[in-house]
């Protein structure tokens, strides 16, 4: 028996020795390029290290902080209008009696229940119609569609989560509607809104497909500089800009994990 508990332990030692390769052997592999001078088959490991690349990446015309500039702003512009939509759609259908709720938060949903080649085509042959493909603003409209799913389930939630009760207190000591909202639920709410505001700003960052139809050749942001990078074999740079990519996920992840709380998580959808 003893025998059996001491090689117990084995099985499940190989099984998170597997899980922990699939989840980070592909981001050591990503570490590892970005700093290998010179790498080729058959060798397990780079041959030289430095960063050259580097360099070549910040340089002016590696054009990568002016594409993180470009994916920044567009990212910002997104949030803005995305969360500008959301509060008051995510008040709405948390404290009024909407007729089909349900099926309001279900449509939000739409745009993700798609494969996004066909219908990133479509928007940028309509954009095309109006003179919106290759700039900003069009760019920024084809993510305000994904970022609008985020944004108002999570403001919904995070209104559902405000009790009703310190709205009526607000209400009964002469406060208005406007004032009672701004003043009580507005700031209570914040936490679940800034979540939200967090998952459409990364999802804005790392958008590709929908940027490649509207924006390219003219609007260059940094995940179609990593699409350019690998698709031309250039390992280093494409590393390189997707290590960029990650910092702000990774980062932000732990604020959403600071701020959203269980009592907001638990309201979504509902």
């Amino acid at each position: 028996m003893n025998a059996y508990l001491e090689w117990k332990w084995i099985p499940r030692g190989i099984a998170l020795g597997i899980l922990a390769f699939v989840i980070f052997g592909p981001l050591v592999n990503l570490l590892l390029w970005t700093v290998a001078e010179r790498w080729y088959f058959p060798h397990v490991l780079p041959l030289k290290y430095g960063f050259s690349f580097w360099a070549n990446v910040f340089s002016p015309r590696g054009n990568a902080m002016s594409s993180l500039g470009t994916s920044v702003f567009i990212a910002v512009l997104t949030v803005i209008l995305s969360l500008g939509l959301a509060i008051p759609a995510g008040y709405a259908l948390a404290r009024l009696r909407l007729p089909f709720r349900g099926l309001i938060l279900l449509a939000l949903l739409i745009p993700q229940a798609f494969p996004n080649l066909p219908v990133y085509v479509n928007i940028a042959r309509i954009f095309y119609q109006y003179g919106l493909n290759g700039t900003i603003l069009g760019v920024v409209l084809v993510h305000v569609t994904h970022g609008l799913v985020y944004a108002v389930w999570i403001a919904t939630a995070a209104f559902s989560a405000v009790d009703r009760e310190l709205e009526e207190a607000a209400r009964s000591m002469g406060a208005s509607a406007l004032r009672g909202f701004r003043d009580v639920t507005l700031p209570i709410a914040a936490p679940g809104l800034l979540a939200s505001a967090i998952f459409v700003f990364l999802e804005s960052l790392d958008e590709f497909t929908g940027t490649y139809f509207v924006g390219a050749p003219d609007v260059t942001t940094l995940p179609l500089l990593l699409y350019t990078a690998g698709s031309g074999g250039n390992y280093q740079i494409a590393s390189i800009t997707a290590l960029i990519l990650l910092v702000p996920s990774i980062t932000f992840m732990f604020v959403v994990e600071r701020f959203l709380r269980s009592d907001v998580l638990s309201k979504v959808g509902h």
